[in-house]
This record gives C-alpha cells, structure tokens and sequence, in this order.
C-alpha cells in the first residue's frame, strides 16, 4: 500500500523550532520529487520545500528560505522539514507530498501542488507571538 505519513507537529511559541518527518511506504524512494506543502485556514496551499531524493536537489519558497531545512534518511525512506525560527505566519496544516515519475511542469515548478499525485494526511502547526 503507497502512503506518507507525516509526524512532529505541534504548538511552538515564536522563534521556536519543530522538525516534521514523512515517512514514505509502498514506493520506490529513489527517484522521487517529494515536497512540504502547507495550509493555512482560507488560504490556498502553498509549497514550502521540494526535494529530489536521487541527488537531494532542493528547492524552497522565499517565505521561508533561510529558516526552513529539507533533508532526507533515505535508509528510512523518510523526508524531513527542520523548521527554525518560526512565526505566528507559518501556522498551518503541513502535508507531505511525492510523485515518481516527474512530470514534465515540476522541473520549473516544483512547488506547485499539481505536479504532486500522492499527499499524506497532513499535521498540524502552531505558532504562537
């Protein structure tokens, strides 16, 4: 059976840190594009990071470059959103999401949500000021 499940969210006070793991089963981890997108309440899903898990290509929104790591163990074929200084705007409901093979708009655009065909069930995270 093919799923992602995402862990590690939670509720942090600004200028905290969380790390979010997706844990890929049922699919071939090598040769992914896999990605952290996010939700806030009324707003549309923006991507955060992407990740090719051949050679750890990556990709990341401006709003958040600089604070926000992807990594992978591909031993465990697990992905991984280190989250640093973190601000009430990055509330939201964070999913993992993969696709093998790539289509051919995700090498421009990687971090739009419809080049990605497998999605996990999301958790939550809270930042308080």
């Amino acid at each position: 059976r093919v799923q992602l499940v995402e862990s590690g969210g939670g509720s942090v006070q600004g200028g905290g840190s969380l790390r979010l793991s997706c844990a890929a089963s049922g699919v071939t981890y090598s040769l992914m594009y896999m990605a952290w997108f996010r939700q806030a309440p009324g707003k549309e899903r923006e991507g955060v990071a992407a990740i090719y898990t051949d050679n750890a290509w990556t990709s990341y929104s401006d709003s958040v470059k600089g604070r926000f790591t992807i990594s992978q163990d591909t031993a465990k074929n697990t992905l991984y959103l280190q989250m640093d200084s973190l601000k009430p705007e990055d509330t939201a409901m964070y999913y993992c999401a993969a696709v093998s093979p790539p289509r051919n708009t995700l090498i421009a655009l990687p971090l739009m949500s419809a080049n990605y065909d497998l999605w996990g069930q999301g958790t939550q995270v809270t930042v308080s000021s």
